[in-house]
């Protein structure tokens, strides 16, 4: 907004809490649930920058639940929880372009194994935690986007700030315009998933990250599909790796079957890729004519699609969590089992710890300080078990290829099992943008025409995920240079933007004697890719006015 606009707006209005939760999701609800649960009369205040609880969560989602367990015993008897399906048969297979090579059961490491989880939709596991958290007495604020750190003199956290409402594209104030609220804690907690925009800041602010490894990120794209009764085997989970990926590119698809005749389809590329012609949402839609996926999904409805980015780093890539006033929680730092493709589980044992070492502190009258005994008892707990032993897959498989770098990486899984250590802990090397080859080093991709049966095209899909955002308010997807966007991200790596965007979000007009950068912000889905996989980091992702983005329904 501009200067002159902002020096005659009023004052926001700021309301105390205890504490400040930042994000909806698994972990930041079982922030709020566990506090509750040891001291009712701490006030906690969670801000979801989603229309309603759940409406931006997006996960595949196979769910151990060993997280729900520890917050909350005794759920699995409840009456009224969320649909859910328990896993009956676990497949793991190859792709080729033709066949699909199923590899023995006996053979994979025990942490794969998905026998006693659960197939469900994460949003509607989270509307249920949000339900469980406001009968504790928790407020929760959907629809307004958190977009402002708030520190005290002595530069710790104090709180956030929401977004104002009712700005007009140019930046001045509407007639509809409401000042944002101050939400200040004595902690305030940050849970807003993987690549949060306040999360990212922080980690740089206070070095967070120093001795660490990079993280890694994957995009997850998915369908939700409804099939034929014929063709729906309750309690199916299949995993998959190979076509339509080569050797050099990473990345998993799953089909799970569940609830009322319904198939979870995705398709993960990890975002370390090098060639800037490919498309990981083209790519997807190839991986669905594979031999082993279309016949289950023609004749059926698709219901729904969606994108998100994923943490991949794991182990050796989780910042720092806690800072004065503050701490990270959930996939705002990174505790995704990338072989497991889980991270909901941790998310909430993450959460849950958190919230136990808040509570002593408030207990001992402290505030705004640095909660150290958080960020010393992951490691050696729980979520430091299960990410410990997986912790050079990733490397492996980025190092070595697919077909040679998943064997490794079940091998260090199977030593990990029997307690040995092959490789010690391996670094990941460079960021994922820096992974980037100019596009006169690769080879273009000729991607086939969407059949409208099971391959479809992105507008189509993107009509799917509800997304919806104010029409007049500024643009979320801020370029910090246009000259760079012209000459580097066109010129160099043939505008990959408008191929890694699974929502056709970036294009690039070939009109004139100029390209023409066209930005369709308001088709985002807040998948975060732009933010990551950028060359130049020239793309910043921002919170759009509060409630905007994709309205997720059973994803």
């Amino acid at each position: 907004m501009a200067d002159e606009s902002m020096a005659e707006l009023p004052e926001r209005e700021a309301m105390d809490y205890d504490v400040v939760v930042v994000g909806a999701g698994p972990a930041g609800l079982a922030v709020a649930i566990r506090l509750k649960q040891l001291d009712a009369d701490i006030s906690v205040v969670v801000l979801e920058k989603g229309s309603e609880v759940g409406a931006h969560i997006l996960s595949g989602a196979v769910v151990d639940p060993v997280g729900l367990d520890a917050l909350l015993p005794g759920w699995r008897d409840e009456p009224d929880t969320f649909q859910r399906t328990e896993v009956t048969d676990d497949r793991f297979l190859y792709l080729t372009e033709a066949k699909a090579l199923g590899l023995p059961a006996f053979g994979m490491p025990k942490i794969l194994s998905n026998h006693g989880n659960f197939i469900v939709s994460l949003g509607d596991v989270c509307r249920w935690l949000g339900a469980k958290a406001e009968a504790l007495g928790v407020e929760i604020y959907p629809g307004f986007a958190a977009n402002e750190v708030l520190f005290g003199e002595d530069g710790a956290v104090v709180g956030v700030a929401t977004g104002d409402m009712g700005v007009n594209r140019d930046g001045t104030p509407s007639p509809n315009f409401t000042r944002g609220m101050e939400l200040r804690g004595k902690y305030t907690i940050f849970a807003e998933g993987a690549r949060g925009q306040l999360s990212k800041a922080l980690i740089q602010k206070f070095a967070l990250h120093e001795g660490r490894e990079p993280q890694k990120y994957g995009l997850g794209l998915k369908e939700l599909w409804r099939v034929a009764p014929e063709k729906h085997k309750p309690g199916l989970v299949q995993h998959s790796f190979g076509w339509p990926l080569d050797d050099r590119t990473g990345g998993g698809s799953f089909l799970y079957h569940y609830g009322d005749n319904l198939v979870a389809v995705g398709f993960v590329v990890h975002l370390n890729y090098e060639n800037p012609y490919l498309s990981p949402f083209e790519e997807f839609q190839r991986f669905k004519q594979h031999p082993s996926v279309r016949p289950t999904l023609e004749g059926g409805q698709r219901l729904s699609y969606g994108a998100r980015a994923i943490t991949e780093g794991g182990f050796q890539s989780v910042p720092k969590l806690a800072f004065p006033g503050g701490a990270l929680v959930g996939c705002a730092a990174g505790f995704v089992n990338v072989p497991r493709i889980k991270g909901s589980h941790n998310a909430v044992l993450t959460g849950k710890l958190a919230a136990e070492h808040i509570c002593e502190a408030l207990k001992a009258g402290r505030a705004h300080d640095e909660l150290s005994s958080y960020e010393a008892a992951w490691r050696d707990g729980p979520v430091g078990a299960d990410l410990r032993p997986v912790r050079n897959v990733k490397p492996l498989w980025s190092k070595y290829g697919t077909r040679l770098g998943v064997m490794l990486g079940g091998a260090a899984m199977w030593a990990e099992q029997l307690g040995l250590k092959l490789f010690g802990t391996l670094p990941h090397g460079k960021p994922d943008y820096a992974a980037t080859k100019p596009a006169s080093e690769c080879q273009r991709i000729a991607y086939p025409k969407p059949d409208g049966v099971v391959s479809f095209d992105r507008l189509s899909s993107v009509f799917l995920s509800n997304t919806n955002h104010e029409e007049h308010q500024p643009v979320h997807l801020r370029v910090k240079d246009m000259s760079l966007q012209k000459s580097s991200e066109h010129d160099v790596y043939a505008g990959l933007s408008q191929r890694y965007c699974p929502a056709g979000v970036y294009e690039w007009l070939e009109e004139g004697a100029e390209p023409k950068y066209q930005i369709n912000a308001q088709n985002c889905v807040h998948c975060k890719t732009c933010d990551i996989k950028d060359p130049n980091q020239n793309i910043v992702w921002v919170a759009p006015e509060g409630g905007g983005g994709p309205n997720y329904s059973g994803m």
